[in-house]
């Protein structure tokens, strides 16, 4: 009688390392899942809250650096799991949910990408602001006067958005 020796290949990404590597120096994780492209990005978010930093006291740069920081980290996870994810299906391999029962078997689905040029457009007019901030162009005690038209404007986005995805 012989047996069968089931070999499953290791994961192309570990999550766990792209999380570590991130945490320790933020780009480096996205660099291990295979995105140079993004990593330089992070990397240049990461070194424009640090140059900021000393500029006064304000209360909305360390903020802007801790969420940052901590997006980077998880967007660096989710990644590698989504690497891991399509390798799977690309090698044939039905995936199951750990709570659905054996006989029940789902298939993993890539979602489709859908979206709009807000955040390239927030990030964009952010990224002006600040630059002209950094310049002494305008003042810094000016901009966060008006902090809150920013969460304004993203109420309207998703207002604007639930409405889009109703009407279809």
């Amino acid at each position: 009688m012989t047996e069968k020796i089931i070999i499953q290949k290791r994961p192309p990404k570990s999550p766990a390392a792209a999380g570590i590597l991130s945490g320790i120096f933020p780009g480096s994780g996205q660099l291990y899942n295979g995105e140079p492209a993004k990593a330089l990005l992070f990397f240049i978010i990461f070194a424009g809250c640090i140059s900021m930093m000393p500029h006064g006291p304000q209360p909305f740069l360390p903020l802007l650096f801790a969420g940052f920081y901590f997006y980077q980290i998880i967007e660096a996870v989710q990644t590698a799991k989504e690497i891991n994810r399509l390798a799977l299906v690309a090698n044939g391999v039905e995936v199951s949910e750990p709570t659905a029962p054996k006989t029940m078997k789902t298939e993993v689905v890539k979602s489709a990408k859908t979206g709009s040029v807000f955040w390239g457009i927030v990030l964009m007019a952010l990224g002006a602001i600040f630059l002209l901030g950094n310049f002494d162009v305008i003042d810094y005690d000016r901009i966060f006067d008006f902090w809150p038209v920013i969460v304004i404007v993203i109420g309207l986005k998703m207002i604007a958005d639930y409405f889009g995805r109703k009407n279809n």
